[in-house]
């Protein structure tokens, strides 16, 4: 694995967490480092850290204030 990538691993505690569960990504990085992206991808979607994800939740949010409003009404 290379120091850059050691490195981005290091300073992100999501992807601390999910490399240690998912240990097979240690060796996909160290033959391959160019799959980082994918690796990347796999962590925004398990941890639900992709954009669209942020605007569901904050849809969400809003429609939960929303019935609360019209339940006071």
């Amino acid at each position: 694995m290379t120091l850059d990538i050691q490195f981005k691993i290091k300073n992100n505690p999501n992807y601390q967490r999910y490399i240690r569960e998912n240990s097979y990504w240690y060796k996909i990085l160290n033959r391959n480092p160019y799959m980082f992206k994918n690796f990347e991808e796999e962590v925004k979607e398990k941890y639900h850290l992709r954009a669209t994800d942020r605007i569901s939740r904050t849809l969400d949010a809003i429609e939960m204030i929303q019935t609360v409003v019209s339940q006071l009404k």
